[in-house]
C-alpha cells in the first residue's frame, strides 16, 4: 500500500516508508521506495531522517512536503 503518491515526468510513482536500523546503532533511518507500478520500477532512497523510535521517524516522515520527495526522486533517478 502505498504511504504516497507522485508524479514526475509524467508517471505516477508510489511511494512507500520504511526503517532500517544497522546492527552496531541506535538509531532508524528512514528509506523511502518510489515504485512505478506502469514500469515495473522500485527505486530505493535513504532519507536524511534519524530517530530512537521507528514510531517518531514515521511521524516526523509524515511532515516531509511532497516537492522534497519529488526531488529526492529525481536525483536517484538521475
Amino acid at each position: 500500500m502505498a504511504w504516497r503518491t507522485l508524479r514526475h515526468d509524467d508517471q505516477e510513482w508510489n511511494v512507500s516508508v520504511a526503517a532500517e536500523r544497522r546492527a552496531s546503532a541506535a538509531q532508524w533511518c528512514l528509506v523511502l521506495a518510489f515504485r512505478a507500478p506502469s514500469a515495473g520500477r522500485t527505486v530505493w532512497a535513504p532519507f536524511p531522517l534519524e530517530s530512537v523510535s521507528r514510531a517518531m521517524l514515521f511521524a516526523h516522515a509524515e511532515k516531509i512536503p511532497n516537492d522534497q520527495l519529488s526531488e529526492l526522486l529525481a536525483e536517484r533517478l538521475q
